[in-house]
């Protein structure tokens, strides 16, 4: 190596002050700019790896980042309950989602346990949740194999638990701007929130890594290069020379300036030795980099570790009389200047290279090394905090002047974080662009850069993207989104609907039924009366619809309107209008109507609701009356309780009101009008099938024996007394069809199918629907009462209905249509042929001589 003999030899410039290691640091600017030794600001206790975990393998960051494919081989940390649990999971068919699954309710239990004054703590919440999932995953893993479901599930959980983990990072200062001032001492907004992306990445590896430095065997012991040591002493003792050219000296440069290599099994301890400190660096512990150097017997390497810290004199500014001992490198810009050379120089090992390169913000040769996302993220934000903190002190002249030796690309480089995920995108290396589109890393990246706009287009881009999301990301996705909403932040209300939509969605497909209300409770007022009454029409379950309701009225939600938005939506889903009864109609019921008759039981589960369910199967049994769907009719109007009316009357009543809103009254005489009606058409049928029974007349056998005779004898008794009695019963059903039906025809006050109160909200719909009922029902049953007088023989009461139906009392020739009072004329026709033909005059009257 070509050294400027001006300047003190590298790696002696490295350790200006090896005999005081121990220096105090400074407590505000070198915390930023620290690689280790820092407060953890995370309270997640790192895992254990196993004294097992090889860091030689070319691909070291697979061992320190997890994903679908590859994973830690780390099993200590593992309770026995933990490996009974996951025994079990394997039974699954999906163990993964099995385990997982839990996350649902759970997260919606942290959801509803945290007030919005408690929103760090909600996501403290969320990150223990899920690491401890990954902490279950790991050991089915580790049993089902790398290639399992489960693993993917595991990697899913563990980006999400990082992601959590950012966020309560980068959001956390703005609880206080006293905090701010204090903790992250009153250095700019982008300073810090670098920083703070990089304790993230460095919290994630040390999380990953454990304490794998205390189990790490090397060929040496306490002394560095023993191997090297001892053959040179060996040689001087022998006075021979060496088959393979060694160093001659073992100063910390002697490799490098001579030339020569180190003994081999030192080579080795010196390549795992730099690999294991790096990825130490990377996980932000330094310290214990520099501690794992003095047990390697390398003190003067834990010394090159040590230049970073800024200088500081106490005694200059206290004036106090006793001396304090002064804090950082003197020599820092020229620490950091000898730190980018070694970075440069190509003959040392990449992860040298790499470690100095870290410390002096060179960061071609750390790229060199990183392989991963996470990787390449940590080494560009460590270089833009170096960077911009470097600027701020030249800027201010406290700068040594070495730092000018630096190049111009590391004093002229503007970097920015929109600047750096740019770059990312611009990797030459494969994972990496297929990482940078993974969707837990793009939502890493819109955080770090505080673009919620372009957080949310995304959101909206998979959203309508064909592939469906996996289940945990929308979980995440709805969380993250509520969390923003809770610290007021601003952000599209439209995308926040429609995560919050997919998500219940998503609950309602895996029957979260438990789920469902807290979330919808979350949408706008409107929207989740129509989201919820959604869910409901789903519900099949006659024994989860109060459970249901129960869990609406906890999230607050309105449940009148939504179980009136069920019954309304259900009853009107098909077009069918009114009919009239000439029209060959199908009457039986269908599934479609068994589902209307069915949704009227959400309007019954709370007595308040009584007028409202009057009101909807009042509707419903119009249009099954309409339709002549009689038994679909009666099945509506079974289910209404028989007390409701008292019920509905001693609500108002218990309000201090002494008559009933138009409304209700209305409503309370249409189920009147319907109930005479369906008692009407219950009465004709009943008459109709005893009409269509009568006893058959016996055929008598030929009277040619005595014992014939009487058999016939008594065989005609029978019939007699049979048709007698068959008689008895028409007669008395002949009446109860008649009052039944007049009963309809001559309804109180007004007339069938007509309001009292006229002062009610003017509802057009239900005005037509009665209006049409009147025209189909009433001319309906005049024919039928009129088939039933003339086939019981009562002309002349046939022939008295034609007076109501003409009085202008009743009017009830309006509702008939020109062809239907020609028809029912003609049937009168008969009546009076009848009348004719027993000797009396067309109107049944005897005929005067």
């Amino acid at each position: 190596m070509d050294l400027n003999i001006s300047k003190p030899h590298p790696i002696l410039t490295l350790c200006p002050h090896i005999s005081f290691l121990v220096t105090p640091r400074v407590p505000d600017v070198s915390s930023i700019l620290a690689p280790g030794g820092r407060t953890p600001r995370y309270t997640h206790t790192p895992r254990n790896a196993p004294s097992s975990l090889n860091l030689d393998d070319s691909d070291w960051t697979n061992s320190m980042y997890t994903s679908p494919v590859s994973g830690l081989e780390n099993t200590s940390f593992f309770t026995d309950d933990i490996t009974n649990l996951s025994s079990a999971l394997l039974k699954e068919d999906d163990p993964g989602e099995a385990a997982a699954a839990s996350l649902f309710p759970e997260f919606l239990g942290s959801f509803l346990k945290h007030s919005s004054s408690a929103v760090f703590e909600l996501l403290e919440d969320y990150q223990t949740l899920c690491q401890d999932k990954v902490d279950v995953l790991q050991s089915v893993v580790l049993r089902a194999g790398q290639n399992s479901k489960t693993a993917g599930v595991r990697w899913l959980l563990q980006q999400e638990s990082c992601s959590w983990r950012l966020i309560t990072s980068l959001y956390r200062y703005l609880e206080s701007e006293k905090v701010v001032v204090e903790q992250l001492f009153q250095r700019d907004a982008v300073i810090r929130q670098s920083q703070l992306v990089v304790d993230w990445l460095e919290s994630i590896a040390k999380d990953q890594i454990g304490d794998f430095a205390d189990n790490i065997e090397y060929y040496a012991k306490n002394v560095c290069w023993e191997n090297t040591l001892h053959a040179l002493k060996m040689r001087r003792k022998s006075g021979t020379a060496f088959t393979v050219p060694l160093v001659t000296e073992l100063d910390p440069d002697a490799p490098l300036r001579q030339q020569r290599p180190l003994a081999d099994l030192d080579r080795e301890d010196d390549a795992r030795l730099l690999k294991n400190l790096f990825t130490l660096i990377r996980a932000g512990m330094t310290e214990e980099a520099q501690r794992l150097c003095k047990r390697c017997g390398q003190a003067w390497r834990a010394a090159t570790l040590e230049g970073w810290k800024l200088y500081h004199d106490p005694n200059m500014t206290s004036g106090s009389i006793e001396l304090q001992p002064v804090e950082g490198n003197p020599q820092r810009g020229i620490w950091k200047a000898c730190c980018w050379r070694m970075a440069e120089e190509e003959q040392l090992n990449r992860y040298e290279r790499a470690i100095y390169a870290s410390l002096s913000g060179n960061l071609k040769p750390l790229l060199a090394v990183c392989e991963s996302w996470e990787d390449c993220v940590w080494a560009y934000f460590r270089v833009m905090v170096d960077s911009l903190v470097e600027k701020d002190l030249m800027s201010s002249g406290m700068a040594h002047q070495e730092v000018e030796t630096l190049p111009r690309e590391y004093l002229e480089a503007n970097w920015t974080m929109e600047k750096v995920f740019d770059e990312l995108q611009a990797s030459e290396s494969k994972r990496v662009l297929e990482e940078t589109r993974e969707h837990y890393h793009v939502i890493q990246k819109f955080v770090i850069v505080g673009d919620l706009d372009g957080l949310l287009e995304e959101f909206s881009d998979w959203l309508t993207a064909s592939k469906p999301l996996p289940s945990h990301l929308l979980r995440f996705m709805t969380h993250l989104l509520l969390f923003f909403h809770a610290c007021m932040f601003l952000v599209t209300e439209d995308v926040c609907v429609d995560v919050l939509k997919a998500y219940i969605s998503l609950l309602i497909r895996d029957q979260q039924t438990e789920l469902v209300a807290s979330y919808v409770g979350q949408l706008p007022a409107e929207l989740a009366t129509a989201q919820y009454a959604a869910f409901l029409e789903t519900v099949d379950q006659t024994e989860l619809r109060p459970r249901c309701l129960e869990l609406a009225a906890d999230a607050g939600l309105d449940v009148a309107a939504i179980t009136k938005l069920v019954v309304e939506t259900v009853r009107e889903r098909d077009d069918s209008d009114f009919t009239h009864h000439s029209q060959t109609l199908e009457t039986g019921t269908t599934k479609e109507d068994q589902k209307k008759i069915d949704v009227i039981d959400w309007l019954l589960f709370d007595a308040a609701h009584r007028a409202e369910s009057l009101k909807q199967s009042n509707a419903i049994m119009r249009k099954f009356l309409a339709l002549q769907k009689h038994d679909a009719a009666k099945a509506v109007f079974s289910k209404v309780p028989e007390d409701s009316m008292k019920e509905i009357y001693s609500q108002w009543a218990g309000i201090g009101q002494a008559t009933l809103p138009a409304e209700d009254e209305n409503a309370i005489r249409e189920h009147l009008c319907i109930r005479a009606y369906l008692e009407a058409h219950e009465a004709f049928t009943e008459w109709f099938s005893h009409s269509s029974s009568a006893p058959q007349k016996p055929t008598l056998a030929p009277e040619v024996k005595f014992t014939e005779r009487v058999a016939n004898e008594m065989r005609e008794k029978e019939y007699q007394a049979s048709l007698s009695a068959w008689s008895c019963r028409l007669d008395v059903l002949t009446e109860d069809v008649k009052e039944r039906i007049y009963n309809v025809l001559l309804f109180v006050d007004g007339g069938w199918m007509v309001d009292n109160r006229q002062d009610s909200e003017q509802d057009s719909e239900r005005r037509h629907q009665m209006t049409a009922l009147r025209s189909l029902c009433l001319p309906r049953l005049s024919f039928l009462l009129l088939s039933v007088l003339q086939n019981s023989s009562r002309h002349q009461e046939a022939l008295r209905l034609a007076d109501i139906i003409s009085s202008d009392q009743h009017r009830l020739y309006q509702v008939f249509s020109k062809e239907e009072l020609r028809r029912f004329l003609q049937k009168l026709r008969e009546s009076s042929l009848s009348l004719l033909d027993r000797g009396l005059d067309p109107l049944g009257y005897e005929l005067q001589p």
